[in-house]
This record gives C-alpha cells, structure tokens and sequence, in this order.
C-alpha cells in the first residue's frame, strides 16, 4: 500500500466520513473548501460541491504541486520548486477538520494532507514533502514514538486593524496605545465579530487586549495539541480577512509596517506533556458546527517541563532543560522559519521594543530570545505575525529532539537584563539580522533542515532566497531620497 492507501483507509476514518455526510445535512452544507498550506502559510486548495463529499474523500482532487509554493515564479521566471511539467498532486480530505464556516452557513472548510500522483513514476502516492502541513503530523508522531512526549503550543497572534486613508496609504484605526482599555473599545466592533467568529470554529478564546502599534490587537485562544493549535492560527487569520471584509478595514500580519511603534510578534509558549485525553468544549453550541475534534482540547497528562522541587524550585525539570538546549543550540538557523520575511528583520533593527535578537534565555526576561513565561512552560520570542506555524512547529520538535537525545545543556538563565550583562562582559550571541544571514544560517543547520524534508527545503530555500534576492536589487524610496542628490 501507499501512504495515500494507508492514510484513506486508516482504522476508524470510515466513519468519520459517515458523520461528515450526517454534518452536511444537518447544517444544510451545499460547498466545501478543501485546503492546505502552502511555504509561506497561506490557505490554498479548491471549493467542490458537498455532494461529492465521498468521492473527494476517498479519492482526492488534484491540484499543480507549484500551489505548495503559491504558483510562484522567481525573479528569473522559473516556478519555485514545481515547473509546469511536473504532476499534480493528490489532496485527500482529514474528515475531523470538517466545519461550517459562520460567515456563510451553506460553506464548511476541511484541511487536507498532500500526497504525490498515483501515476508518478518514482514514489507513487507518497506523502508530498512540500506539505508542511502533513509533515508537522508525522513529526510529531515521531516525537511521541521516540520519547512518549507530545508538545502542546499556545500562540500570541499579535496583528493591526488598518484603513486606508484618501490617497489609499495605509494607518492604524487607534492611537498606540498599549493595554489602553478605550483604544480596545475603539475596536470593539471588530473584536467582538473575530470572537463570534472565532467560537463558532472551536477556538477557546481566553483573553485579549490592544499592543503597543497603531491598531495592534492580541487575541488569544487556549493551547493545545501543535497541529491543532497550528490550524486554528489558520483559522484565525481566515476570520480575521473575513472580518475586515465586513467592516471595510485591512487585517494586516505584516511584521512590521511602522518605524518606530512595535512590530507584531507571534511568540510560542510550549511544553512537552506525558499522557492526557481530548476533552469536547461545546462552547454554548447545541448543535456543534463541525465535527468533535475541531471543538475538543487535549487536557490532564504529566507536564514535563514543571521544575522538580528535588532539584530546583524555579528551573524546568531535566526534559525541559534538555529542550531549552535544543533550541539554543539550533536558534539561529530557527531564526529563517521565526522570521521568515524580508520585513521581519525591520523587528529586530528597530530597537527598543522588546524585540529579541539575543541567542539566550531567561526566566521573566524579555531581552532574550527564550524565556521561561511561567512555571511548567517557556516562551519562544524570535517569531513573528509572519510565521508559518506548520513549519515552525515542525523545527521546534526537532530541536527539541536534538535537545533530550544529546541531553544538551543549556547553561544557566540570565536574570540581568541582557545589555547589562554584555556591558558587564558576558559574551553573547546575535541572532542573524537579515532574511540572507539566517538563510545561510539554516543551510548549515541539518537539525532544522530535516523539519523540512527533500522538497520542502528546496521549496522554501528557492522561494526565500528568491526574495532576499529581490529586495537586494529593488531600488526604494529610501534609497532616493538618501542618494538622489548626494554629489556633488
């Protein structure tokens, strides 16, 4: 059998096809999205007609293997990773994603993994490297096979609310003001459709408030499982376009569109857990809007990472440690999926903003690029609103990997405020400083490299060097107005 054999007749998936025909009816689902994830973390895929539901989930529908890479081409006119002779892949249906969308009740979304043709001559049906998506679920998978361990995430989706004003430029809807209750009511209108929204697709949200940047808002949902957490950050960022749709405004995850205020991060707080059990939260529904799993959240299990009073009252226990090592070891090449963007490394240039761009790690100590944000979990904070979080996820895992296999130590938490402790001689690492640099950085890497897998790394080295290549010879309007009269 193939992957797409064993993966289309995995125990139980039969029945949850079944019970997806029984969700059409009850919801009255005429049209369904069937999506992926392409390099950059954008939703692709196609919309067929729910009365072929059954024929798309055993059989899949096909789709250019260049839409893992958005169907783009490179500065030379050469498609990124995919030429237009190669096949098209396969996408087959994960019935527990299925659910209705609140904007428009006669449409469901359903995520998909990626699978190579079935008439491809070398590795018919295999699992399609390029999906990021698909290889987060093996990853992990992997993890729990070889430590028992699984990794649970909570993401701080920081974004801005924009309009445009009468000559179409781009301006924050508030004043930046940080934790201002009366910017936040400002937004009300919005904040409260994203929530309404939010819930009607299993996100738990738990609390929210206005950031430091033009129209910047924080909304946050509980954490979960990484694959979970990873398509309802998907999910998120679906809602937040519908939203401002709706209210004729701009959902801007742009890094950073402002010198001066705060750039939007996307930090990842994570721990590694032991056990546990899925948990449905109905969040008010009588009659849920899509299946079980996309409203249940895993709960209970031995968290790892809790400091053993034994050994240390405040320190993470072995299994944590171990992994903060992982991550020091590899951040830097960490550094190209965190900060994927030419505009992400304007986060780190603009100083003053708690933006980290230091190689250490901390307790409550946010000059550092990892700090432990409370007891039982620590914060990953060199990642930003441009994050693909399939990818980084995947390269958390495998740092981690890294971390407890070679029992990699991290050394001892820096408690100075890290300009201190530089000014005081402690010699410390920088992360890379541009899009080219963690780049180069990655391709040293062959931790991070193996989160990417054959294609995907070709795929996403050719598709952000490209881009790091087309910024270097784009002429901008700084550079006009630094040079146009600079000789005489």
């Amino acid at each position: 059998m193939t992957d797409l054999d064993r993966h289309v007749n995995q125990d139980g998936r039969a029945d949850l096809v079944k019970q997806v025909r029984s969700k059409i009816k009850e919801l009255g689902i005429t049209y369904i999205y069937f999506q992926f994830i392409s390099v950059t973390g954008r939703i692709v895929g196609k919309g067929i007609p729910a009365d072929h539901w059954e024929r798309v989930a055993n059989k899949g529908f096909q789709l250019v293997y260049g839409s893992t890479a958005n169907l783009y081409v490179d500065r030379h006119g050469d498609y990124i990773g995919y030429g237009p002779e190669a096949s098209e892949l396969i996408g087959i249906p994960d019935p527990e994603t299925f659910c209705q969308l609140p904007w428009d009740k006669r449409i469901a979304r359903v995520f998909c993994t990626c699978f190579r043709n079935r008439e491809e001559k070398n590795n018919p049906g295999a699992h399609l490297t390029s999906d990021c998506r698909g290889n987060l679920r093996m990853h992990h998978e992997e993890l729990k096979a070889k430590h028992g361990l699984s990794l649970r995430v909570g993401t701080e989706p920081e974004m801005m609310w924009l309009k445009r004003d009468e000559n179409g430029k781009l301006a924050g809807i508030t004043k930046p003001n940080c934790y201002h209750v009366d910017q936040f009511e400002e937004l009300r209108p919005t904040v409260m459709k994203v929530i309404e929204y939010s819930q009607a697709m299993g996100l738990d949200m738990i609390q929210g408030d206005h950031e430091d940047a033009p129209g910047q808002l924080e909304l946050n949902w509980n954490f979960d499982d990484v694959l979970r957490n990873a398509d309802r950050l998907s999910t998120y960022r679906q809602i937040c376009a519908q939203v401002a749709r709706e209210h004729g405004l701009v959902a801007c995850f742009m890094t950073k569109p402002f010198v001066g205020v705060s750039a939007s991060g996307c930090h990842h707080n994570m721990s590694l857990w032991k056990g546990g059990e899925d948990k449905l939260n109905r969040m008010h529904h009588d009659v849920l809007p899509g299946m079980d799993e996309v409203f249940s959240y895993v709960n209970g299990g031995e968290n790892t990472f809790m400091p053993d009073p034994k050994i240390d009252a405040y320190k993470p226990a072995p299994t944590g440690l171990y992994s903060i090592g992982g991550v020091m070891k590899n951040i830097r090449a960490l550094t190209a999926l965190g900060s994927p963007t030419v505009n992400s490394y304007r986060r780190l240039w603009d100083t003053g903003f708690w933006a980290p761009i230091f190689a250490d790690w901390g307790y409550q100590n946010r000059t550092c690029g990892l700090r432990i944000s409370a007891p039982g979990r620590f914060e990953y904070r060199s990642v930003d609103s441009m994050v693909n979080p399939y990818m980084m996820g995947s390269a958390l895992i495998k740092s981690f990997d890294d971390g407890i296999s070679n029992k990699l130590d991290p050394g001892e938490p820096e408690e100075r405020n890290i300009y201190e402790a530089m000014a005081e001689g402690k010699d410390v690492e920088r992360l890379p400083m541009s899009l080219g640099e963690a780049l180069e950085a990655l391709e040293q890497n062959e931790t991070i490299k193996s989160a990417m897998p054959d294609e995907m790394y070709k795929v996403f080295s050719h598709y952000k060097r490209n881009e790091w290549e087309l910024f270097n010879h784009t002429v901008t309007d700084w550079d006009l107005e630094t040079y146009w009269d600079y000789l005489p």
